[in-house]
C-alpha cells in the first residue's frame, strides 16, 4: 500500500469529482443575488435598526474570513494542495480541523451571510440554501467519499472525532 508523506497509507489517487470549483460557486451566487434583486425585488425588506445590520454583518464576515484562513494556512502548512482537482497529499486533521473537517466551507457561507445582510439582499439570503446544499451534496459528500477511498481507515476514525460543519 502506498505511504502519503506524513507516513499515512493511502488507497489510490485522482479527485473529488466536485461539481465545481468551490471557491466560484460564492461570488457566482452574490452576483446572481445583487442581479435578482434589481430584476425582481421583493417586498421583503431587512431593516436596518440602529446599526445591527452591519454588527450581524460584520461578525459573520470576519468569522467567516477566520474560518478561510485557518483552513487554508492548515492546507498550506501540510503541503497539500488545496484546489479540488488536484489530489490530495495528506490528511489534514491539525489546528482548526480538530473542531470541524470542512472550515474553509463554512467560512465561505459564513461570510456569504454576511455579505447579503450587509447588502440587504433578500435574495442574496433566499439563496444561501441552494448555495448550502450545492456545497453540501456537490461538493463536500464527494470529497468525503474520495477521502475515504484516498486514507481509508484513517479518515473513517477522523469522521468520526470531528463534526462536518461545527
Amino acid at each position: 500500500m502506498e505511504m502519503d508523506p506524513a507516513g499515512q497509507q493511502v488507497n489510490g489517487s485522482g479527485t473529488a469529482g466536485v461539481v465545481g470549483r468551490p471557491i466560484s460557486f460564492f461570488p457566482a451566487a452574490i452576483l446572481v443575488g445583487l442581479a435578482l434583486d434589481r430584476l425582481l425585488p421583493l417586498p421583503l425588506a431587512i431593516p436596518e435598526a440602529d446599526g445591527v445590520p452591519w454588527i450581524a454583518a460584520g461578525s459573520l464576515i470576519l468569522i467567516g474570513l477566520v474560518l478561510f484562513a485557518a483552513g487554508v494556512r492548515n492546507f498550506s502548512r501540510a503541503s497539500t494542495p488545496l484546489p479540488t482537482n488536484r489530489p490530495a497529499r495528506v490528511l489534514v486533521t491539525t489546528g482548526i480541523y480538530r473542531w470541524t473537517r470542512n472550515p474553509i466551507y463554512l467560512g465561505f457561507l459564513l461570510a456569504y451571510g454576511g455579505i447579503g445582510v450587509a447588502a440587504l439582499s433578500p435574495w442574496i439570503l433566499i439563496l444561501t440554501l441552494p448555495l448550502a446544499v450545492t456545497v453540501r451534496y456537490g461538493v463536500v459528500a464527494r470529497e468525503e467519499a474520495y477521502l475515504e477511498r484516498r486514507f481509508g481507515d484513517a479518515y473513517r476514525d477522523y469522521r468520526r472525532r470531528v463534526r462536518r460543519w461545527l
